[in-house]
Parts: C-alpha cells; sequence; structure tokens
C-alpha cells in the first residue's frame, strides 16, 4: 500500500472524488463536493491509500472542520478506508502519514472530530472538547500532539 497527498493538480485527483463520491458513506459525497468545488488551498491535502492502481482509501488535511467556531487547526477528517480492506490497520497508517506532513509544516498538533467510542484513543488521541455539529449530533473533538 502506497500513500500520496494530493491537490487539485494531481493526475488521481478526480478518479479520489469520484471514489468519494460512490462510497456509499454521506461525507464522501460531501468530501466529493468539496474536491469538485476546488475548496482545497495553500496546504490543504486529501491523503489517497493506494493499493498498485487501486484506491483504498482517503482522509483530508484540512485547516477547519465542518463544524463552525472551532479554535482549532489543522484537521484530519474525512476518515474512510474501504470496507475490504478494514482490520489491516490502514486508518492508522493515513493518519501517521498525514501527522507527518502536518509536522513537517511546523505544526505541533493535530485535531479530529468524531462520534466514534474508542477508535480514536488507541491511535493516541484524547478527546479535548465537545461540540453539536451542524448534522444534529454531538461530535468530540480529539487532540494529538505530533511526535518529534
Amino acid at each position: 500500500m502506497d500513500i500520496q497527498l494530493i491537490t487539485q493538480k494531481h493526475v488521481l485527483w478526480d478518479n479520489v472524488k469520484e471514489y468519494a463520491r460512490g462510497c456509499g458513506w454521506s461525507s464522501g459525497k460531501i468530501l466529493a463536493e468539496d474536491m469538485e468545488k476546488q475548496r482545497f488551498s495553500d496546504w490543504e491535502r486529501v491523503a489517497v491509500l493506494l493499493e498498485g492502481e487501486s484506491l483504498r482509501g482517503y482522509c483530508t488535511i484540512i485547516r477547519e472542520e465542518a463544524i463552525p467556531d472551532m479554535p482549532y487547526t489543522p484537521f484530519i477528517g474525512t476518515l474512510y478506508i474501504d470496507e475490504s480492506c478494514r482490520g489491516m490497520r490502514l486508518g492508522q497508517r493515513l493518519l501517521t502519514a498525514s501527522m507527518d506532513y502536518l509536522k513537517s509544516l511546523g505544526f505541533e498538533k493535530a485535531y479530529l472530530i468524531s462520534d466514534h467510542e474508542n477508535l480514536y484513543e488507541k491511535y493516541g488521541f484524547r478527546v479535548i472538547d465537545r461540540r453539536m455539529a451542524p448534522w444534529g449530533r454531538e461530535e468530540k473533538v480529539y487532540v494529538q500532539e505530533i511526535g518529534e
């Protein structure tokens, strides 16, 4: 498996956009729309998990999350692993690659939001806040220090 961090100029951009749109997960459709409307700027990226030529997952590396008025940045968001590849710790590989990239930019912390229980804690994230999301659920805000 290979991980690439892509922008809208990357040859895989449209393929990833269509993969996200068709993944059957509502956040995938939102990601596809964000990619379509080129809502990524500066250092923001989509981290893509590839097995040969086949897409197997993705996550975003973004300045702001969907919950407004949060004093945190940067975020790792929209983490998705293809059902055929779950249980192989590929999500952890995407998180690690994303945090390595953020560290190279000088960030000392990475944040994410989720309503999952006991998923991100095993990767070293800890809950620091709870916020009501626009979709009507309370989400936890997680942080992890980016290692030396």
